[in-house]
Protein backbone atom coordinates (compact mmCIF):
# COMPACT_ATOMS: atom_id res chain seq x y z
CA UNK A 1 0.00 0.00 0.00
CA UNK A 2 1.03 3.25 -0.75
CA UNK A 3 0.33 5.85 1.56
CA UNK A 4 0.43 9.81 0.87
CA UNK A 5 0.76 12.40 3.89
CA UNK A 6 -0.51 16.27 2.89
CA UNK A 7 1.17 18.66 4.34
CA UNK A 8 -1.57 21.54 5.20
CA UNK A 9 -0.55 25.29 6.67
CA UNK A 10 -3.34 27.59 6.99
CA UNK A 11 -5.69 25.62 4.79
CA UNK A 12 -2.87 25.89 2.36
CA UNK A 13 -1.56 22.92 0.61
CA UNK A 14 2.66 22.74 0.04
CA UNK A 15 3.68 19.85 0.09
CA UNK A 16 2.90 15.90 0.69
CA UNK A 17 5.32 12.63 1.59
CA UNK A 18 4.40 9.03 -0.47
CA UNK A 19 5.41 5.66 1.19
CA UNK A 20 5.37 2.45 -0.11
CA UNK A 21 4.69 0.54 -3.02
CA UNK A 22 0.90 0.46 -4.17
CA UNK A 23 1.32 -3.71 -4.90
CA UNK A 24 -1.31 -3.60 -7.42
CA UNK A 25 0.56 -5.15 -10.13
CA UNK A 26 4.00 -6.80 -10.27
CA UNK A 27 6.91 -4.33 -10.45
CA UNK A 28 7.28 -2.82 -13.90
CA UNK A 29 4.09 -3.42 -14.69
CA UNK A 30 2.16 -1.74 -11.43
CA UNK A 31 -0.11 0.77 -13.09
CA UNK A 32 -1.49 3.06 -10.01
CA UNK A 33 2.01 3.09 -9.20
CA UNK A 34 2.68 4.49 -12.78
CA UNK A 35 0.04 7.04 -12.33
CA UNK A 36 1.16 7.89 -9.35
CA UNK A 37 5.12 8.30 -10.60
CA UNK A 38 3.55 10.40 -13.20
CA UNK A 39 1.44 12.54 -11.27
CA UNK A 40 4.24 13.66 -8.84
CA UNK A 41 7.00 14.43 -12.11
CA UNK A 42 4.17 16.51 -13.99
CA UNK A 43 3.74 18.80 -10.26
CA UNK A 44 7.19 19.15 -10.19
CA UNK A 45 8.26 20.54 -13.02
CA UNK A 46 5.53 22.45 -13.38
CA UNK A 47 6.22 23.97 -10.47
CA UNK A 48 9.82 24.02 -10.84
CA UNK A 49 10.32 25.22 -14.65
CA UNK A 50 6.85 26.67 -15.45
CA UNK A 51 6.42 28.52 -12.37
CA UNK A 52 9.76 29.26 -11.56
CA UNK A 53 8.88 27.98 -7.73
CA UNK A 54 11.46 27.18 -5.07
CA UNK A 55 10.97 23.25 -4.13
CA UNK A 56 12.45 20.92 -2.79
CA UNK A 57 12.18 17.06 -3.29
CA UNK A 58 13.95 13.71 -2.15
CA UNK A 59 12.95 10.38 -4.04
CA UNK A 60 13.98 6.95 -3.08
CA UNK A 61 12.99 4.62 -5.94
CA UNK A 62 14.29 1.70 -3.79
CA UNK A 63 12.73 2.13 -0.52
CA UNK A 64 9.92 4.01 -2.58
CA UNK A 65 9.25 7.17 -0.66
CA UNK A 66 9.19 10.70 -2.04
CA UNK A 67 9.13 13.50 -0.06
CA UNK A 68 8.11 16.92 -1.76
CA UNK A 69 7.68 20.46 -0.22
CA UNK A 70 7.28 23.76 -1.93
CA UNK A 71 7.26 26.65 0.53
CA UNK A 72 6.33 29.21 -2.11
CA UNK A 73 2.73 27.98 -1.82
CA UNK A 74 2.89 30.06 1.67
CA UNK A 75 2.78 33.37 2.16
CA UNK A 76 5.03 33.55 4.33
CA UNK A 77 8.03 32.26 1.72
CA UNK A 78 6.30 34.22 -1.72
CA UNK A 79 5.10 37.08 -1.78
CA UNK A 80 3.14 36.66 -5.76
CA UNK A 81 -0.05 35.97 -5.11
CA UNK A 82 -1.13 34.42 -8.31
CA UNK A 83 2.46 31.89 -8.14
CA UNK A 84 1.47 31.16 -4.36
CA UNK A 85 -2.74 30.41 -6.00
CA UNK A 86 -1.05 28.47 -8.68
CA UNK A 87 1.24 26.15 -6.58
CA UNK A 88 -1.12 25.76 -4.04
CA UNK A 89 -3.56 24.83 -6.62
CA UNK A 90 -1.47 22.16 -8.00
CA UNK A 91 -1.09 19.94 -4.74
CA UNK A 92 -4.92 20.26 -4.12
CA UNK A 93 -5.44 18.90 -7.63
CA UNK A 94 -3.60 16.15 -6.97
CA UNK A 95 -4.64 15.69 -3.37
CA UNK A 96 -8.43 15.54 -5.23
CA UNK A 97 -7.16 13.14 -8.01
CA UNK A 98 -5.95 10.92 -5.41
CA UNK A 99 -9.20 10.54 -3.90
CA UNK A 100 -10.92 10.10 -6.64
CA UNK A 101 -8.25 6.64 -7.26
CA UNK A 102 -9.42 5.91 -3.87
CA UNK A 103 -12.99 4.87 -4.88
CA UNK A 104 -11.64 1.67 -6.87
CA UNK A 105 -7.60 1.54 -5.34
CA UNK A 106 -9.00 1.66 -1.63
CA UNK A 107 -7.13 -1.44 -0.77
CA UNK A 108 -4.09 -0.14 -2.13
CA UNK A 109 -4.11 3.77 -1.11
CA UNK A 110 -3.91 5.81 1.46
CA UNK A 111 -4.47 9.38 2.05
CA UNK A 112 -4.52 12.19 4.82
CA UNK A 113 -3.76 15.54 5.40
CA UNK A 114 -1.60 16.95 8.39
CA UNK A 115 -2.05 20.25 9.26
CA UNK A 116 0.98 22.57 11.21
Amino acid sequence: MTKIVFFRRDGAFYGFEEHGHTGYGESGDDILCAALSAMTMLLLNTIEISYAGDVSYDIDENGAHVTVKAMCALPEFEADEKKRFAVEGLFKGYFYQLNDLLEEYYDYLDVEVVDD
